[in-house]
C-alpha cells in the first residue's frame, strides 16, 4: 500500500499532470463564457432579425403530449447553439495555436543543414579512373 501512494505522489507532482489540470479548469470556464456569448449576446439579434425567434425553443414535435406523458420532441435549437458554441470554441483554439505557432518559429532559429564536402579527385586519380574506364571498355 505504501508503494501505491509513493507512485500516486510521483504520478500527482509531475509538472504535466498540473498543467493538465490547468487547462481543463481553464478550457470548462472557456466553455461557459463562450455559452454565454452565444446565448446571451449572439443568438437574440439573430432571433430579433428572424422575428422574434428564441433558438433555445425551436423544436419538432414528434409526438404530441397525452395525459401521462410529455410531448416528444426534437430541440433543434438547442443543437444550434451548442454547434454554434463548439465553432466559436473551435475558431478560439485555431488561432490561439496559430499565433503560438508563429512565435515559437520566430524565436527558435532554423538549423541550417551543413553542405556535405565536394570529395577532391586528384589528377593522378581522374586519369587513372579513364584508363581503367578505356579498359574496361576494350
Amino acid at each position: 500500500m505504501k508503494n501505491t501512494f509513493e507512485e500516486f505522489k510521483k504520478f500527482i507532482s509531475k509538472g504535466n499532470i498540473v498543467d493538465l489540470a490547468v487547462g481543463v479548469i481553464i478550457g470548462s470556464a472557456f466553455g461557459k463564457i463562450v455559452s454565454s456569448l452565444v446565448n446571451d449576446v449572439v443568438l437574440p439579434p439573430i432571433g430579433v432579425l428572424l422575428n422574434g425567434v428564441d433558438f433555445k425553443k425551436l423544436s419538432i414535435v414528434v409526438q404530441q403530449a397525452k395525459e401521462n406523458t410529455e410531448a416528444v420532441t426534437i430541440n433543434y435549437g438547442a443543437f444550434l447553439t451548442t454547434v454554434l458554441d463548439f465553432l466559436i470554441i473551435a475558431w478560439v483554439i485555431f488561432l490561439a495555436l496559430k499565433a503560438y505557432m508563429k512565435l515559437k518559429a520566430k524565436f527558435e532559429k532554423p538549423v541550417e543543414p551543413k553542405p556535405e564536402p565536394v570529395p577532391v579527385i586528384s589528377d593522378e586519380v581522374k586519369l587513372l579512373t579513364e584508363i581503367r574506364d578505356l579498359l574496361k571498355k576494350n
